[in-house]
């Protein structure tokens, strides 16, 4: 096995045991022996995220992002970041929508991201456009449960 897949795949166990601070220091060092694979900034970003090393989790996924743009997971777990940021007063939901949305463009039954997706749409008021990503969760998976609480909240409250 080459040096770079040692520090990543030892990174990535790190990861596992959650000692990101750990992961972080091995997965760059796999970064600086090898930097055009997608792979350690995808898992250097995770570790990032787990953090809470927003910026820095944003910056790898977006570089994991360049080097390779089927990587559904890197483009929930950015808009996920987006979406849940405390720090920033005023989040790009546009932004993440678009990240979720080439996340479904991937993977159509992704049901997270048709839940975040719908909850986007929610804080832009576009409410029958939440419950429609809501519907295509149901569809996929009738009894999820957090799905059918947040449609009932929809028809309930916001759509009359």
């Amino acid at each position: 096995m080459t040096d770079y897949k040692k520090h990543l795949d030892n990174g990535i166990f790190d990861i596992q045991d959650g000692r990101y601070c750990d992961a972080i220091s091995k997965i760059s060092e796999s970064i600086e022996l090898k930097n055009d694979w997608e792979i350690p900034y995808f898992y250097r970003a995770v570790a990032h995220q787990a953090l809470e090393h927003f910026d820095e989790a944003m910056l790898d996924y977006t570089k994991a992002l360049q080097l390779n743009d089927k990587l559904t997971d890197a483009y929930y777990n950015r808009a996920k970041i987006t979406l849940s940021r405390k720090d920033i007063e005023n989040p790009d939901v546009k932004a993440a929508l678009k990240d979720l949305e080439k996340a479904l463009e991937l993977d159509e039954k992704f049901l997270d991201a048709l839940y975040a997706a719908a909850a986007a749409h929610k804080k832009l008021g576009n409410y029958e456009t939440a419950l429609e990503y809501l519907n295509r969760l149901l569809k996929i998976e009738p009894e999820a449960v957090n799905a059918r609480a947040f449609k009932k909240l929809l028809l309930q409250k916001y759509i009359k």
